[in-house]
């Protein structure tokens, strides 16, 4: 019934959402605790993030930062054991993963997967479309989608040959981080988590990668940038950075905060708290 719901429904909800926004933090964690199998990895994160807000989370291998990201998206095998992820006022964890991503949740992965025989403009437009029809709009027909993406993609520099390919299928690690942007700059997310996009980049492809997500800054957008390095964030600068460590965040601060983990390292920031 979710899925096939009269139009006006989608749209009254798309307005009950924006009503939350103004009224409330856009992505709001609380007291969040997850688990893998049997091992507690997340043990307790208070996170809000407002509209228009880029934040950074930075931390060590092992410290929860992608399975944050994996929480909040809804993937299989991360169960959540305490706590509640709010957007627009609404709780996350009764909505699949399809669910979430039709109410405006995005998750642009560390290793995107190959889709072999799921060609690629089939599969951006099947997205959309999604979206559109969640939020009461009508679909939008071949020919205006595939304008639609030409223009998009000629500002993350992705030919026409890639548009054609099957989803991923012989793209280079930058293209796949280059189409993961394509896709969130086509279905305008209202949460984009980033997880690691900047991992294995090079200089030019990392430059491409952040002008692409500075672009979609928005006052009605909040973002999550998950990273390891400090140089991303030169690229996209974080109105706060948040640094995780065994599960749980350990300092927040400004974009200074990063540089000072850049030159010291996470050791002093975990002994201190």
């Amino acid at each position: 019934a979710h899925r096939h719901q009269p139009r006006g429904i989608g749209r009254l909800k798309a307005t009950i959402r924006e009503i939350y926004q103004t009224m409330t933090a856009l992505l709001e964690i609380r007291d969040l605790h997850a688990s893998v199998g049997d091992k507690p990895i997340l043990k307790g994160i208070n996170l809000s993030i407002n509209a228009g807000e880029i934040h950074a989370i930075m931390g060590p291998n092992g410290s929860g930062k992608s399975t944050m990201s994996y929480v909040l998206a809804g993937r299989d095998g991360y169960e959540v054991t305490g706590g509640d992820i709010l957007m627009n006022g609404e709780s996350l964890l009764e909505m699949e993963p399809d669910e979430r991503a039709r109410a405006g949740m995005f998750l642009a992965f560390q290793y995107p997967v190959e889709l072999p025989g799921v060609g690629g403009m089939s599969f951006l437009r099947a997205a959309v479309n999604a979206r559109r029809v969640e939020a009461g709009e009508e679909e939008i027909d071949q020919l205006g989608f595939v304008k639609i993406v030409r223009e998009k993609a000629r500002l993350l520099g992705i030919s026409d040959d890639m548009l054609k390919r099957a989803v991923n299928v012989g793209f280079s690690g930058g293209e796949k981080k280059r189409y993961e942007i394509l896709q969130m700059a086509l279905l305008e997310p209202t949460m984009a988590v980033l997880d690691e996009t900047d991992s294995g980049l090079d200089v030019d492809a990392l430059r491409i990668v952040s002008e692409g997500v500075n672009l979609l800054r928005d006052p009605g957008r909040a973002m999550l940038v998950i990273t390891h390095y400090q140089r991303l964030l030169n690229n996209i600068v974080p109105d706060q950075v948040h640094i995780l460590a065994g599960g749980r965040i350990r300092k927040s601060g400004g974009k200074e905060l990063a540089l000072e983990v850049e030159e010291g390292g996470y050791a002093g920031i975990d002994d201190a708290a």
